[in-house]
């Protein structure tokens, strides 16, 4: 990990599962961020109580409310981020935040698909829009003219369960709603990675692996990875990526995952 260094970062569902190992390996790490941006729908709420417990540890670490499924309320946390960080960018978005109903096929509604959508592909959508200035600033404050997570960067929190080719853990659970979102967010970040490439910003989408997560552990079977072990792996990948990899779909060992 020696190779991320990063100023700043935003993790958006950041109370709890991944959102909170990403939180704590970066507050961990030698050399930490100077700012680390938690995102998430009730700071001051019970499901927030280990994030509060780590703010009161790390003055580095601010709790923003968010709620991805609201533009007024990403506005209003990208202005706060932006207060924080004075004159300097945002140089990694981590949008993590995302819902799963394990809904089968025949029983999937107009209803579910559509906030699961709204949250897991329209939420990074609109996040990636409004912190796009953020990111530009530290692209530009940037000493290194190539692509990386330690200049600007997004990361989409995907899943091989978008993947078409793969369709993976099927037989686990269908998640129809989940699996389009997540393939819908696959190709927004392409499109990302296409738009943003001219103002210095990398775009991402990562599979974390099957974690050990109340999502991801919501069904009979225990998931094989633990957070720690995911988070790891992926911060590993993150210090790697450069120009090359802008627009890929990689997993948590930084290996390719088929669209």
């Amino acid at each position: 990990m020696a190779g991320l260094q990063v100023c700043s970062v935003l993790v958006s569902g950041a109370n709890q599962g991944i959102g909170l190992g990403l939180v704590r390996h970066f507050l961990g790490m030698p050399n930490p961020p100077k700012w680390v941006f938690a995102a998430c729908q009730d700071p001051k709420g019970q499901r927030a109580q280990e994030l509060q417990n780590l703010a009161s540890k790390h003055p580095n670490l601010v709790i923003i409310p968010l709620e991805v499924t609201d533009p007024a309320s990403i506005k209003a946390a990208a202005a706060r981020v932006g207060e924080h960080l004075g004159g300097s960018g945002l140089n990694l978005l981590i949008n993590n935040a995302a819902i799963m109903k394990p809904i089968s096929l025949d029983n999937e509604t107009l209803e579910d698909m559509t906030q699961v959508y709204t949250t897991n592909t329209i939420g990074p959508l609109l996040l990636g829009q409004a912190f796009l200035p953020l990111l530009k600033k530290a692209a530009q404050g940037s000493l290194s003219s190539a692509l990386s997570c330690s200049k600007a960067a997004i990361i989409n929190m995907s899943s091989s369960g978008g993947s078409i080719e793969e369709v993976y853990l099927w037989n686990y659970g269908q998640a129809v709603s989940y699996r389009c979102s997540k393939a819908a967010l696959n190709m927004l970040t392409k499109c990302q990675s296409l738009g943003y490439r001219q103002h210095g910003v990398l775009c991402v989408a990562l599979h974390p692996g099957w974690v050990q997560t109340d999502m991801g552990g919501a069904g009979s079977q225990k998931p094989p990875l633990t957070v720690d072990a995911s988070v790891g792996g992926m911060l590993k990948v993150l210090s790697s990526l450069s120009e090359k990899d802008t627009g890929t779909f990689l997993d948590w060992e930084g290996k390719v995952v088929p669209w």
